[in-house]
């Protein structure tokens, strides 16, 4: 009987325990969950809206990097705003067009990983044009033409 009296004494005391230092550990804040989700297209004709359909969950609508999935990259975003004053004040536009197209040559910390998509990949396919060499040469210019107006002054 001691023996029973015991062990439910000793369950008790376990789960009191667990139970105490469930309240006493701080809750850990709710993590985002960034939905993967097949590209949509949008016009060719259309920095902007490419931009802001493609890019700007990550590098924000100012290109700052700021983007509201942004905090849940293990790497931040590119400030694409300063890409010409780390340049030397000269937009290196073949460089944004090759990243766009191909991604990096190595290993960058979020560019042609599962964070950044390749979108050369992306855009070489679309329900309307197929696939299309010049359709997406245009996007990538039109893409990185805008990104130069995001350039800080």
């Amino acid at each position: 009987m001691r023996r029973i009296g015991f062990l439910g004494l000793l369950i008790f005391t376990v789960l009191a325990l667990a139970a105490w230092s469930q309240q006493q550990t701080p809750e850990t804040p709710p993590q985002k969950i960034i939905k993967k989700a097949p590209m949509k297209h949008t016009p060719a004709d259309s920095g902007m809206r490419m931009y802001r359909a493609y890019c700007a969950v990550c590098h924000g609508t100012e290109g700052k990097g700021d983007g509201p999935a942004a905090s849940e990259l293990k790497v931040p975003p590119t400030d694409l705003t300063m890409l010409a004053m780390d340049n030397a004040g000269k937009y290196p536009a073949e460089h944004v067009a090759a990243v766009l197209r191909f991604g990096t040559e190595k290993p960058a910390p979020a560019h042609g990983t599962a964070d950044m998509p390749i979108w050369g990949q992306l855009f070489a396919t679309s329900p309307v044009h197929g696939t299309n060499p010049a359709m997406v040469q245009l996007r990538i210019r039109n893409l990185t033409h805008y990104i130069e107006t995001l350039q800080a002054k």
